[in-house]
C-alpha cells in the first residue's frame, strides 16, 4: 500500500502507448491509491481508468496549463497529498508535458517515483533492426527554417542509432528531406505500436516514400528509427596511406572514443588491440619531442 507521507509523493506513470492490457499492475495499484491524477487529457485517460474500473479524481495537466498547474499540484504535495502524473500514452515528459513539475519537485525537495511502463521509442527501436547498443532520441524535428536544417545536419553526422518521433501530417515531409540528408541510410517507420493497426516499413527514405506514394496519410503516431553513421576513415583518405596515429584520430574525429577507434584501427589493419595501442604511444612521444 502507499503510505501517507508529510509530504507527498509524485509518481511518475508509465501508461500505455495503444493497447490498455500494456500497464503493469504497479501502475494499476498506484492509479487507485493516490490522491489524485494528473492527466495530459482527462477524457483519454478516464477511457483508461474505466476499463479498470479506477476511481480516482482527475485533473487536467498539459502544455498550456502546465506552468500555473504545477504550482497547484506542488501546493498539494507539501500537503501531504500523492500524485500519479499521466500522458496520453507512454512516460510522461518523453516528448510530453512533465518536465516542469518534475523540475520544480526536486527543486522543493519532494520525492519522486518513476513507475515504469511501455515507451513508443524504446518499442520501435527493438523492431528497427538497427544497431541497439548506443542510440540516440531526437524527439519531433524542428518544423522548418534553419533549425530544422541545422537538426538534420548533426543527425547526418551521428554514428548512434536515430530515434525519432514524427506526425502523420508531416512524415512524407519528413522522409523527403531525409532522402536529401541520408539518402544512405537505413530507416525503419514504425506506426501505432501495439494497436490493430501496427505497421512496420523498412527501406531507405526514398524507397518508403515510393511505398507510402499511392496510400493516403496515414494515421496515429509514428516512430522513425535511423541507422548511425558508418563508421570508418572518409572515403577520400585510404587508411594504407595513413599512419597509426592520423588513423587513430581521424576516427576520434568522427565520434569514436580512443578505445573504439583503436579497436576499429586494429580491425582494420589485421593487428593485435595491445599492438596498435603500444604503437600510438611511441608515436605521439616521438611527435611531442619533435615540437
Amino acid at each position: 500500500m502507499i503510505l501517507m507521507s508529510d509530504p507527498g509523493v509524485l509518481y511518475i506513470c508509465g501508461t500505455p502507448i495503444g493497447n490498455l492490457e500494456d500497464i503493469t499492475l504497479r501502475v494499476l495499484r498506484v492509479l487507485k491509491e493516490v490522491d489524485l491524477i494528473a492527466a495530459e487529457d482527462t477524457r483519454r485517460t478516464s477511457q483508461l481508468l474505466n476499463y479498470y474500473q479506477i476511481k480516482t479524481r482527475l485533473t487536467s495537466y498539459h502544455e498550456h496549463n502546465e506552468q500555473a498547474k504545477a504550482e497547484q499540484l506542488l501546493s498539494l504535495l507539501k500537503e501531504g497529498k500523492n500524485i500519479a502524473l499521466v500522458s496520453d500514452a507512454g512516460m510522461p515528459g518523453i516528448s510530453d508535458p512533465g518536465l516542469v513539475i518534475i523540475t520544480k519537485a526536486l527543486q522543493e525537495g519532494l520525492e519522486i517515483i518513476p513507475v515504469p511502463g511501455p515507451t513508443a521509442a524504446i518499442s520501435a527501436l527493438v523492431v528497427s533492426g538497427m544497431a541497439t547498443e548506443r542510440f540516440v532520441f531526437e524527439g519531433f524535428l524542428p518544423r522548418k527554417g534553419k533549425e530544422r536544417k541545422a537538426r538534420l545536419k548533426e543527425i547526418e553526422q551521428e554514428f548512434r542509432t536515430v530515434i525519432l518521433y514524427e506526425s502523420p501530417y508531416r512524415l512524407r515531409e519528413t522522409l523527403t528531406d531525409l532522402s536529401g540528408f541520408l539518402a544512405e541510410r537505413k530507416i525503419a517507420v514504425i506506426r501505432e505500436i501495439s494497436k490493430i493497426h501496427e505497421e512496420k516499413i523498412y527501406g531507405l527514405a526514398e524507397e518508403i516514400k515510393e511505398q507510402l506514394a499511392e496510400r493516403t496519410m496515414l494515421k496515429g503516431e509514428i516512430v522513425l528509427v535511423i541507422a548511425g553513421k558508418e563508421k570508418g576513415v572518409p572515403a577520400d583518405q585510404a587508411w594504407e596511406e595513413i599512419s597509426l596515429l592520423e588513423h587513430t584520430r581521424s576516427l576520434m574525429e568522427q565520434g569514436l572514443s580512443k578505445k573504439e577507434a583503436i579497436k576499429e584501427v586494429a580491425s582494420l589493419r589485421n593487428l593485435p588491440k595491445r599492438k596498435v595501442y603500444q604503437e600510438l604511444i611511441v608515436l605521439e612521444v616521438d611527435k611531442e619531442q619533435k615540437v
